[in-house]
């Protein structure tokens, strides 16, 4: 079997430090309207311009950079058996998360259906982490 391209190991580590900070920040503005003052911007484009923070952008990019380095980073011990649960865990993050969506599409519409598609973003890599570590965790539990 052709070895998959990860990231070294350590990669992991950052992301499980990253996640912690973004992810709280992203609930905090989904939840509170938190913003940092120092990320406000002003838009001069359009009759009157328009006030903006970049908040929520760096919560979403951070979180995403985050699930990233957490999924595609190399085990310490990285075996075929590990590339096919990770190949077969992301097969089916992939299904669950669009039998998710087929869901959604069918019980919201308009501005909040927007929000379904934000959190769809992350849904797949969220996925994808529960079930292999999951797996993982079976796997070692059952060769011990």
């Amino acid at each position: 079997m052709k070895k998959l391209p990860l990231l070294p190991h350590v990669c992991q580590k950052i992301g499980f430090v990253l996640i912690l900070p973004f992810l709280t920040l992203g609930i905090a503005f989904v939840g509170w309207d938190y913003n940092i003052s120092w990320l406000s911007y002003h838009n001069g484009a359009g009759l009157l311009g328009t006030n903006d923070n970049l908040t929520d952008e760096i919560a979403a990019v951070g979180t995403i950079i985050s699930l990233m380095l957490i999924a595609f980073s190399k085990e310490k011990i990285e075996d075929e058996a590990i590339q096919f649960f990770r190949l077969a865990s992301l097969q089916w993050a992939v299904i669950v998360n669009y039998i998710i969506l087929m869901v959604c599409i069918l019980v919201w519409y308009g501005v909040a259906f927007l929000s379904v598609m934000t959190y769809n973003m992350f849904t797949i890599l969220f996925i994808f982490i529960i079930r292999f570590r999951f797996v993982l965790f079976q796997y070692n539990k059952t060769s011990v």
